[in-house]
């Protein structure tokens, strides 16, 4: 049975929520725990974790889609609520990161700078973008409302498949300018 009422009922945190995480990240990153006096190791090996973190988020989200165009909702539930724990453990190890180290700058030249910078540009943009896309589709098939859902899902997939996709790939473009 369909529930209109939860829909409601967290449209406003959905909206709440799709605002702070990205402004508290924007403030976070620009804090390091050494300029209040904590010494604290740059947490390096945190970055390759990660993107692998990133990579399986990938790997989950398609195995999602496979799950339920075999009709396998429960594992298809099970897995977009994990691809959704994996993305708020990602969040958590890149905010830690960069509030112990200082950024890397990218050194390549040429046409690969641009390469990067557009890929990273677009991973940063979509990755605030997918937050209430995410929240919007998994409150939509909480509330059992599966067609607003599916038509939804059509957007957030792709778009959260990028993110997970790309972050991943501007690891690899980077790493090697890690000190």
């Amino acid at each position: 049975m369909e529930d209109h009422s939860l829909e409601k009922k967290y449209s406003k945190l959905i909206v709440a929520v799709s605002i702070i995480i990205p402004v508290v990240v924007a403030i976070l990153f620009g804090i390091k725990l050494k300029d209040f006096g904590i010494n604290v190791e740059p947490l390096s090996f945190l970055p390759p974790i990660y993107a692998t973190t990133n990579g399986i988020t990938a790997i989950v989200l398609v195995g999602a889609v496979i799950a339920v165009k075999n009709g396998k909702l429960k594992l298809h539930e099970r897995l977009m609520t994990f691809a959704i724990a994996l993305s708020v453990a990602f969040l958590v190890m890149y905010v830690a990161y960069h509030m112990t180290a200082d950024s890397t700058k990218f050194g390549g030249e040429g046409v690969i700078r641009y390469v990067y910078f557009f890929i990273l540009v677009t991973h940063i943009l979509l990755s605030i973008a997918i937050i209430p896309l995410v929240l919007i589709t998994y409150v939509r098939a909480l509330a059992k409302r599966f067609d607003r859902h599916k038509k939804i899902a059509k957007i957030t997939f792709p778009l959260w498949l990028y993110v997970a996709v790309t972050g991943v790939v501007v690891y690899l473009m980077i790493s090697p300018y890690y000190v």
